[in-house]
């Protein structure tokens, strides 16, 4: 693993973003649910999106949401998305990504960072819990939701 850093999600940099492969069976796993319908209502100026970079290439993407006004306690300070280039995975990017957003977390004065998943084979499951994701209930759709205290 290069030189890893975060950038905000740009117009330079949504492209490759887009373009960002994934591993055969992941696409399944993408946005739960749950995500689906919040995103219906996120408010854009609570958003957190950033690119990861090895030198000046594209390898993942992180979104997050911070809301403190959030209905729903689990969408307070959450982990919306995360995506590592397929050829890039199980090289730490992911965690890099996720260390970011739970800086970013601390430093908004959260307690704790959510994530929801879809359970199955093949889904992000071991890697949440590798991150320090523990699960700690379900979404009235059957998806997990996990969470690390800060």
């Amino acid at each position: 693993m290069a030189d890893l850093r975060l950038e905000e999600l740009s117009a330079a940099t949504i492209v490759a973003v887009n373009n960002l492969s994934l591993k055969p069976g992941q696409e399944q796993f993408l946005a739960p649910v749950s995500y689906g319908i919040a995103a219906t209502v996120v408010n854009p100026t609570t958003t957190w999106q950033r690119v990861v970079l090895e030198g000046d290439d594209v390898v993942g993407f992180v979104s997050g949401n911070f809301d403190p006004d959030a209905l729903q306690d689990h969408f307070r300070s959450v982990l919306w998305r995360i995506n590592v280039d397929a050829d890039d995975q199980g090289k730490g990017i992911g965690r890099f990504a996720v260390d970011g957003l739970l800086a970013e977390a601390r430093t908004r004065g959260s307690s704790r960072l959510t994530v929801i998943y879809e359970p199955g084979d093949g889904g992000p499951e071991a890697f949440f819990r590798r991150v320090g994701f523990t699960p700690v209930g379900e979404t009235e759709f059957g998806e997990t939701i996990a969470e690390i205290s800060l």
